[in-house]
Parts: C-alpha cells; sequence; structure tokens
C-alpha cells in the first residue's frame, strides 16, 4: 500500500519560482502548505539522473534529508522529436547558466530549421514526473505528459520556461498567453499530480 502525506507543510524541492507557484497551487485546495527549497536555503542537488524519474526522486530524496520534512521534486522538459526527444531532461541546461530560455527557444527554431524540420506546427510534448519523498529515503514518483505543437516567435507573457512556445492539443494560444487558472489544468505539472493526489490524505 502506498505511504501517505500526513503533514500539512511540504517542501517543494525547486528554485524555480514558477515551479513553485504552480505546485503550490495544486497543493492548496489539499490544506497543504508549500514551502520553496530556496527559502529554506537548500542546495539544489547535481541532476545525474539520465530520465526525468530519476532526477525527480534524486531531488525528492535530497531536499527531504536536508529538511527533515516530506518533500515533493517536479522534473520537466520539452521533448522535440524531431530533435531526437532534446531538449528533454537538458531543458534547464539549455537556458544557459543566466536561465534564459529566450536562448533555449532561439536554440530549438535554429536547430529545427537546420535540420530541415517544420518549425511552426512541429510536434512537442512536456513531461513531467513529480517525486514525493520522505526523510528515511522513501520515495513515490509518477509522470505525466502534455501533447502539443511548437510555434515561433514566442507569445505570451505567463508562464515560464518554453510556455511562449507551446501550443497544447486542441487549443489556439500558447501556454505563455494563458491565465494561471485556464492553463494549470491543462499541464504535464497537473497530470502528474493527479496520480500523486491519492498520496496527499489521512495516514494509513
Amino acid at each position: 500500500m502506498a505511504r501517505r502525506l500526513t503533514t500539512a507543510r511540504l517542501i517543494v524541492a525547486s528554485h524555480n519560482a514558477g515551479k513553485v507557484r504552480e505546485i503550490a497551487a495544486l497543493l492548496e485546495p489539499l490544506g497543504v502548505e508549500a514551502v520553496g527549497a530556496a527559502a529554506l536555503g537548500l542546495a539544489e542537488p547535481e541532476e545525474t539522473g539520465d530520465t526525468f524519474v530519476a532526477n525527480a526522486a534524486l531531488k525528492a530524496r535530497a531536499a527531504a534529508t536536508a529538511s527533515g520534512e516530506p518533500a515533493l521534486a517536479d522534473d520537466s522538459g520539452l521533448v522535440v522529436p524531431a530533435l531526437d526527444g532534446a531538449p528533454g531532461i537538458y531543458s534547464a541546461r539549455w537556458a544557459g547558466p543566466g536561465k534564459d530560455f529566450r536562448v533555449a527557444m532561439n536554440r530549438i527554431q535554429r536547430e529545427l530549421a537546420a535540420g530541415g524540420h517544420e518549425i511552426v506546427g512541429a510536434a512537442a510534448y512536456f513531461i513531467c514526473a513529480l517525486s514525493l519523498g520522505w526523510p528515511d529515503g522513501d520515495c513515490e514518483t509518477v509522470e505525466g505528459r502534455a501533447d502539443g505543437t511548437l510555434t515561433f516567435p514566442p507569445r505570451g507573457p505567463h508562464g515560464f520556461g518554453y510556455d511562449p512556445i507551446f501550443v497544447p492539443d486542441g487549443r489556439a494560444r500558447t501556454f505563455g498567453e494563458m491565465p494561471p487558472e485556464e492553463k494549470q489544468p491543462l499541464t504535464h505539472r497537473a497530470r502528474a499530480f493527479e496520480q500523486l493526489a491519492t498520496l496527499f490524505r489521512s495516514g494509513q
């Protein structure tokens, strides 16, 4: 039987303010307070895994061990099949040390063009692995996916990361053009969270 979360506070093992906000919004209806790793001065561990799931589990365990409290970690990224799955687990690294995602989005556009691929309308999907970890090393990890296409130039002032170039299936606007309340239910993060939600209940 899956282990349940019984605390009213959860460490979010991320220094990405956008991710922390989205996770906090998902946790709020469950009465769970989200506290970002940066607020506690927790270090960001090196992401040495070769999958989203491995990196999420690594970050959750590191934050839970360092804080002594349960921690929720997200490892997510954009997958472009025409680029052999890139940027994938390296999505954040494509933004460079300054985490400037304009650099990353420009790189995707350049590489699609260089390979002779479709640029506007290229298939893409977001993947999110969410891992709930405890200080004793126990961990539950799930994965969610949001499919769509790419558009250039980037559009919209909302969201973060690659949101301005991603149009989810069935919609005409990018994630970057959607206000949070419209975007959130469509995201890879929300779909992964649905699978973890049963653990955010009273203890077993």
